[in-house]
């Protein structure tokens, strides 16, 4: 436990109106289910989209990336601000900003729309973080990982009917384009339903929010992943200036933050956390999976939908066939997410987090070799879904425990950070992979963009899978 955990509160909230459980549990589930229908709506239809906006399959990975790169510089200020304000003011405003974002995706009528319309909506990485300040607060460690267990599972269950709902949309209407207003209705539900019921957190540290250290440290990741984004393609090959130059200027600007953070009474971030060697482990070990995870989404995606004959591979599914066929792996993440507790009293933390990296790898191997039809494809990304599911719920609840209760919302934040920092350089990895093996003047690249991004992330998994040997149980969590 790092030594700020014994650090007095600075200041309490007014007492609370208590709240039902069940409201609280409802209000949560159903801001996790919004999320997901945010993250998943887009992947049945992604492949049509080429048509509609124009661009080719390496483009679409854009959607992706600025997603996460908005969700990098969404996190850890929104996750500061509710530690110091509170949770449930900062998630209301939250909630906004993703339904505006939705409204403009809904309106979206060229590819440089979407892509603004998926930056506001990259706020959806603050929901997390906020909920579990309003957890931590009321339950005990048992609880708070059991409850964490279940917003993972609301989570995957809103990726799987955010995929069902616009699928069935771009299945009977003639617009593929329509189905971009489901998150829209998801969000506005979540934002009208939970408005009165979440309660707010009954103690606040107080202080202020360090702007320069925000700045710096979304300056220098959105640097980072706009490099890693763009690198290899035209204009912006990997050793022009341009590309060296906002990753170096990225790298620079964020080792200038980590110095002024230590120096800061206040951080946005205190980076003296990863000096621990639990918090250190846990966040790699999230970068991993998330790496693998999120990058592999849009590739995905286009895969199942790319017809056979047309490319000598793919498996040729509809949009609608696309969301039913990823809803085992994603139920299957949810399903692992609220067995994890269980799983990691059975065998420990460490363990648990080695399984989980290593099921993930075992997937993407089987995946190389069993990909030429449906049911054996769904059955090896099953097997990742599994590993991720535990990671999902075990890295989350682990960086939690490594920090005191006022910074609850910080602690996951930087958790909910590097997951976001992960799928980042995943998406950028599958972008430069796919981009490399796409013929001129075609919007698909070859088989072996697939291959290779498959051998990565099994490499990837395998990585996080070591590091995780590690992880040092401690006597509070054995």
């Amino acid at each position: 436990m790092p030594e700020t955990a014994n650090r007095p509160l600075r200041g309490s909230a007014a007492p609370i109106q208590a709240v039902p459980p069940v409201a609280i549990l409802v209000s949560i589930m159903l801001v996790e289910l919004s999320s997901g229908i945010t993250q998943g709506f887009l992947s049945p239809i992604l492949r049509s989209l080429t048509d509609v906006l124009h661009v080719t399959a390496a483009d679409l990975n854009w959607l992706s990336i600025t997603n996460l790169m908005a969700s990098v510089a969404f996190t850890p200020l929104l996750s500061r601000l509710g530690d110091l304000h509170g949770h449930r003011r900062v998630l209301r405003w939250n909630i906004a900003v993703v339904l505006a974002g939705s409204v403009v995706v809904g309106l979206a009528g060229s590819f440089r729309t979407l892509l603004i319309g998926q930056v506001l909506q990259g706020a959806f990485a603050g929901f997390f973080p906020l909920l579990v300040g309003i957890l931590r607060n009321r339950r005990t460690a048992a609880e708070s990982r059991r409850s964490i267990g279940t917003m993972v599972a609301a989570l995957m269950g809103g990726i799987c009917v955010g995929m069902v709902a616009s699928g069935l949309v771009a299945h009977y209407v003639a617009t593929p384009t329509a189905a971009l207003w489901v998150p829209t209705v998801a969000v506005a539900v979540a934002f009208l339903v939970t408005w009165p019921l979440l309660p707010e957190t009954e103690e606040r540290p107080g202080g202020r929010l360090d702007v320069r250290g925000g700045v710096l440290l979304c300056a220098g990741l959105v640097a980072v992943m706009l490099g890693l984004g763009q690198g290899g393609m035209p204009g912006w090959e990997w050793g022009s200036a341009r590309t060296l130059g906002c990753l170096g200027g990225g790298v620079l600007v964020t080792a200038i933050w980590a110095v002024v953070e230590t120096r800061s009474a206040e951080p946005v971030i205190d980076v003296r956390l990863f000096r621990h060697r639990n918090v250190a482990v846990v966040s790699v070990v999230a970068t991993a999976f998330s790496f693998c995870l999120i990058g592999l989404q849009v590739a995905g995606a286009v895969f199942m939908a790319t017809p056979k004959d047309a490319a000598g591979y793919g498996l040729g599914l509809s949009p609608l066939q696309i969301a039913f066929a990823m809803i085992p792996s994603m139920a299957v993440i949810g399903l692992a997410a609220v067995a994890a507790p269980a799983l990691a009293a059975r065998i420990g933390d460490r363990a648990t987090l080695v399984l989980g990296s290593a099921l993930m790898a075992v997937g993407y191997l089987l995946t190389l070799a069993f990909h030429d039809s449906t049911a054996p494809y769904l059955l090896c990304q099953v097997v990742a879904g599994a590993g991720a599911g535990i990671l999902q719920q075990s890295t989350r609840t682990l960086a939690v425990e490594s920090v005191p209760h006022d910074q609850t919302a910080v602690g996951s934040g930087i958790n909910e950070l590097l997951i976001n920092v992960g799928g980042s350089l995943g998406a950028a990895c599958v972008l430069a992979i796919t981009a490399a093996a796409t013929p001129a003047g075609s919007v698909l690249p070859d088989y072996t963009a697939y291959a290779a991004c498959w051998v990565v992330c099994a490499a990837v998994s395998l990585a996080g899978s070591a590091f995780a040997l590690l992880y040092r149980p401690s006597t509070r969590t054995a």
